[in-house]
């Protein structure tokens, strides 16, 4: 039996600790990506999403577009969520919905946080 040496244990325990609190804080940062798209989604200057969409917990909500429910399984493919979010008019050359990611009203990082907000719905 080869004994273990207490210093060659610290870096083992420490990269296991760090992999656990990370592991476990990915859940709530995935809540937190959900809370912050919700927030770009309802803001009147960011997103605007309520302006034609109807969706759960908005208010004034429009009716140009269809209302956002159950999208997780309506695109389970979350690339092309982004891809929607950041410009439809790639996929639909005659939609109203405003090109959030090419017209830079939205950055990657928020287009990312309202697909996160939206697969909640």
């Amino acid at each position: 039996m080869i004994p273990l040496k207490k210093p060659a244990l610290l870096p083992a325990l420490a990269t296991a600790l760090l992999l656990a609190v990370t592991v476990a804080s990915c859940p709530a940062r995935a809540q937190s990506a959900a809370d912050e798209g919700q927030k770009l989604a309802f803001d009147r200057n960011k997103g605007n999403c309520l302006t034609c969409h109807e969706i759960k917990g908005g208010s004034q909500a429009g009716n140009i577009g269809p209302a956002l429910a159950g999208i997780k399984s309506k695109y389970p493919n979350r690339a092309e969520l982004v891809a929607i979010v950041a410009d439809e008019t790639k996929r639909n050359p005659l939609t109203v919905m405003p090109p959030f990611g090419r017209n830079h009203i939205l950055t990657d990082k928020e287009i990312d946080a309202v697909v996160d907000f939206l697969q909640t719905l």
